[in-house]
């Protein structure tokens, strides 16, 4: 889960000077991932870390846990793959219920906390450094792939993530994950009043990008409409059996970046795609 306008020492870190309106390719991207989130893994963790837990699986801002929505069916004994895993407090979570869990971040820095927290939790889940749209592994390596706001929105070829998450599920598996919700591009990230007004296209597919004195990008996300999500994952040959939309929560009153009572009580700010391999 991204709120990348909260987090001023990895701008100043990365030599963040502005944004610009511009394309931002594979490489590109990920390099910038990459950069960021080592930036700001310090941070990210202080911010967010309570939140999240050492070892529990939070799909989004609303709060909606795995152990109440059960999104992903019964692990026990299943291969799952956490990408863009983060800290890997949902694949550790995931582990203690009997999966056999593996957590996959581009960032070392992240990595980095994951390891510690393996350590501090006692549940070893292995740990790889890789992006989402070149996963390191075998074809049909596992029965589920999941992502809590994870990978999906920063890299540059979705279609490419599909397709390499189609080919490490075993026929049958499940591809979960969380995204901003697409309708969420029209609006400021801005959790107040001012983030209830409409300022771009929905259809503006330009990526967000953040860039340094040189121009080289220092944060990139990428937006897509809920249709190119459809076909991405069609795409890939798999199905789109459901999409969750979390509503807020009663009694929660925090904000999580452009997350808010105010804009969750009005429009969505999370979708939830369940997937299956043909």
């Amino acid at each position: 889960m991204s709120d990348q306008h909260q987090h001023a020492s990895a701008e100043r870190a990365l030599g963040t000077i502005g944004i610009v309106k511009r394309a931002a390719g594979v490489v590109e991207s990920r390099l910038a991932s990459m950069a960021w989130w080592d930036a700001d893994a310090d941070d990210y963790r202080a911010e967010h870390g309570a939140f999240l837990g050492d070892a529990d699986f939070v799909w989004c801002p609303e709060r909606l846990r795995e152990a109440d929505a059960h999104l992903l069916g019964d692990v026990a004994g299943l291969d799952v793959l956490e990408l863009g895993c983060g800290m890997a407090a949902c694949a550790r979570w995931l582990a203690a219920q009997g999966a056999r869990a593996t957590a996959l971040d581009v960032s070392a820095g992240m990595l980095r906390h994951a390891a510690r927290d393996n350590a501090t939790t006692g549940i070893h889940v292995p740990l790889v450094q890789a992006s989402g749209d070149a996963l390191p592994f075998a074809a049909e390596s596992f029965d589920i792939v999941c992502s809590a706001f994870g990978g999906v929105p920063f890299v540059a070829d979705v279609g490419l993530l599909m397709r390499e998450v189609a080919r490490t599920l075993r026929p049958g598996g499940r591809w979960v994950f969380a995204v901003t919700h697409p309708m969420r591009w029209c609006f400021p990230d801005d959790p107040g009043p001012d983030g209830l007004t409409v300022i771009q296209s929905y259809f503006d597919r330009s990526p967000y990008v953040e860039v340094d004195e040189l121009g080289r990008a220092t944060y990139v996300e990428h937006h897509r409409t809920l249709g190119d999500f459809v076909r991405a994952i069609t795409g890939a040959g798999m199905a789109l059996k459901d999409m969750v939309e979390p509503e807020w929560p009663d009694g929660l009153t925090a904000t999580w970046g452009q997350w808010s009572p105010l804009r969750g009580a009005l429009f969505p700010g999370t979708a939830i795609f369940l997937c299956e391999k043909l």
